[in-house]
């Protein structure tokens, strides 16, 4: 499993930062040279972008385990930002 947590640290202040976002990536496919993936992530809201707090659920197939792992996050990402949040 990748943990990805993103944090903010306002004018590189360390005592304010926060954590605004975190993704969890599973491998549901006993690591296969073309796996599959089951995607959790969250983020806190936006005031400066107007959006609420957001929780997704989503997978990704047929990722080729061979590549960087930047290539799973982009596409991690993208199936976030096409996904609807879970209602609470």
């Amino acid at each position: 499993m990748l943990v990805i947590t993103v944090d903010l640290v306002p004018g590189g202040f360390t005592p304010m930062r926060r954590t605004i976002a975190a993704m969890n990536i599973s491998n549901i496919s006993d690591l296969a040279e073309i796996s599959d993936y089951r995607i959790e992530a969250s983020e806190t809201s936006n005031p400066l972008a107007g959006t609420p707090p957001r929780t997704v659920r989503c997978v990704i197939h047929g990722h080729a385990r061979a590549q960087s792992v930047w290539a799973l996050l982009v596409k991690a990402s993208e199936e976030i930002m096409k996904t609807d949040p879970i209602e609470p």
